[in-house]
């Protein structure tokens, strides 16, 4: 996402920008954002220990992971090979940005494998959202597993009625991925065919289904939720 002005996002935005932050996507231009925004702005820092909050469970799933060594040495020509800027080191928003970044970049490395697959494979992320609802994910293409990871944001499925993920290539017909389950994250695999269509950044939707998905094959209900996958 693009923060219009150097305030950040606009409120309704506020959300997902926090989320996008603690995952670790911005660019450095957002990223120096958010991190202002962080110091400034108690609403917008809780909203981002809101998020890290919400990713650090995850990680009693997996098992603990010795970072690659690689990791270190980048680390270490990044913080350390270049001369300091003055003022860097007594910066606040620098170091409470840093903290916040290394904690949503381990709780992400340690608790979902999607952030990890060989360097070959793609690694692919889409925020879902629709204008008028208030639906949400953020998902996570896995090439290496061959799965989407989904995190629910916000939004309920009404009662008797279903999620559903559905992938749209162009113009061609949106190609069913399964209703999507219920709680707060949810993997869900992919067939081959559809691996190599999203491989190419294809986008993902949301619509809201009768139980159990959509009855014909295509989307019965109105889409809650989309958004193009994007690298990382």
């Amino acid at each position: 996402m693009t923060p219009a002005e150097d305030n950040g996002p606009e409120p309704r935005g506020d959300d997902l920008f926090a989320a996008e932050y603690a995952l670790g996507v911005l660019d450095a231009d957002e990223r120096e954002i958010a991190s202002r925004r962080i110091d400034a702005d108690a609403a917008f820092a809780r909203l981002v220990d809101a998020w890290e909050a919400h990713l650090s469970p995850m990680a009693a799933v997996y098992p603990e992971t010795e970072p690659p060594i690689r990791v270190k040495e980048a680390l270490d020509r990044r913080l350390f090979v270049a001369g300091p800027r003055a003022g860097l080191w007594s910066s606040l928003a620098f170091w409470r940005g840093l903290a916040a970044a290394a904690i949503a970049a381990l709780a992400i490395y340690v608790a979902v494998p999607y952030f990890n697959p060989p360097v070959e494979q793609p690694r692919l992320i889409a925020s879902l959202t629709a204008d008028g609802s208030n639906v949400r994910y953020l998902a996570v293409y896995d090439a290496a597993h061959r799965e989407i990871g989904l995190s629910h944001v916000s939004g309920e499925r009404a009662a008797g009625k279903d999620f559903e993920l559905w992938m749209i290539e162009g113009k061609n017909a949106p190609v069913s991925m399964g209703v999507i389950p219920a709680g707060q994250t949810a993997r869900m695999t992919i067939s081959p065919a559809v691996q190599e269509i999203l491989a190419q950044g294809a986008v993902l939707a949301v619509s809201l289904e009768p139980s159990g998905g959509s009855p014909t094959g295509q989307p019965t209900g109105p889409v809650v939720a989309a958004g193009d996958l994007k690298s990382i």
